[in-house]
């Protein structure tokens, strides 16, 4: 086992680095798992760096360099440049932006054909993707339970008509093969879904055996439990990466810039076509989102998600600034608290 065989290139080593390269794949608060040329450990983070320093803090999938210790847990001491970063804002109003995983080439979308499926569900997911910067496929799971998927298939072109989309069943194996055009050897996928939409079971499908526990939906509401409870890197038996994350039903958005103009380009075009430039689209003459919405063009559903996202969209670029000034300040404060304690003013 080496760091290599999981995506890592020393290409990703800035100048003069220290430390020993090393790939997180799971995150327990704040204890790590990681892989590294010394095999499979445990690291914490180096305090000074990440709670005093601007070092972002690892998520899963994260190449990270390391004091290594044989005996115990390692030291992180850097997070690498990420090529791929999925975040979404953090249930903690104090926090802004949460890390969710990073360095992956694909981002499997994935929606259960059956009455789970939601299509305003699917146009934040993508929105969410697009912003990583990776390859996005949707996963239709489950396709045993439709004799035809054509409908569904539809329904996700007219959301992306550029990303390709693909029908399984973990259950009869349909459609699995198709997947290894992307599971490749060091490629890195990452699967994101609400509960119950069938990751983990997929992930045992393509493994070919149980690696992940499983629990049915709900007969009363067709929606799912938790199975995964935290973020991790596996790896396939031809070393292709998946890493899968809790299902997650509600993603809050994190200051988007022209990901909603492509995922919401129907609505982005109407905007531009108001009789008045500073419309509020709730009753001007000559609004063209009111027009769209009576003659049924654009569904009062869409047009709410795209409201709701930009509205989120729009806070979060705020909190984003205040937190940087925040975080700045934190810094200053720091470097002001080294100098003294250098000159001799500050004991401790």
């Amino acid at each position: 086992m080496t760091v290599e065989s999981y995506g890592f290139n020393k290409s990703y080593l800035p100048e003069n680095a220290l430390g020993t390269p090393a790939r997180i794949t799971a995150v327990h608060k704040e204890r790590y798992e990681i892989v590294s040329d010394f095999g499979e450990s445990h690291a914490k983070i180096k305090t000074a760096a990440y709670y005093i320093g601007d070092e972002p803090f690892p998520t899963v999938g994260d190449f990270v360099l390391i004091d290594y210790n044989p005996i115990g847990d390692s030291m992180i001491t850097k997070t690498l440049k990420r090529k791929t970063f999925f975040s979404r804002r953090d249930p903690d109003p104090q926090k802004g932006e949460q890390a969710v995983s990073a360095n992956f080439d694909y981002v499997f979308i994935m929606q259960s054909l059956n009455a789970d499926f939601n299509e305003r569900r699917l146009e934040r997911y993508l929105a969410l993707s697009r912003k990583s910067g990776a390859e996005i496929v949707v996963i239709l799971t489950k396709a045993d339970l439709v004799e035809d998927a054509s409908e569904y298939y539809m329904k996700v072109a007219r959301l992306a008509p550029d990303v390709s989309c693909h029908a399984v069943s973990a259950k009869t194996g349909e459609g699995l093969k198709r997947l290894f055009s992307y599971l490749s050897p060091g490629k890195t996928t990452v699967f994101l879904g609400s509960s119950g939409v069938g990751k983990s079971s997929l992930v045992n499908a393509l493994f070919g055996r149980e690696v992940m526990n499983t629990n049915d939906i709900r007969e009363d509401d067709d929606k799912g439990r938790h199975t995964t409870t935290y973020r991790k890197l596996l790896m396939l038996p031809n070393g292709a990466m998946i890493i899968d994350t809790p299902g997650m039903r509600e993603l809050g958005m994190w200051a988007l810039e022209n990901e909603l103009d492509i995922v919401f380009s129907d609505v982005e075009a109407l905007l531009g076509k108001c009789r008045f430039s500073n419309c509020s689209h709730t009753s001007e003459p000559g609004c063209a989102i009111l027009s769209a919405l009576e003659d049924g063009s654009l569904s009062p559903d869409r047009w709410r998600n795209y409201q709701a996202m930009d509205a989120e969209s729009r806070s979060t670029e705020t909190k984003a600034q205040l937190l940087e000034k925040k975080h700045q300040k934190m810094k200053d404060i720091s470097k002001f608290s080294k100098a003294m304690k250098k000159q001799g003013k500050i004991r401790y």
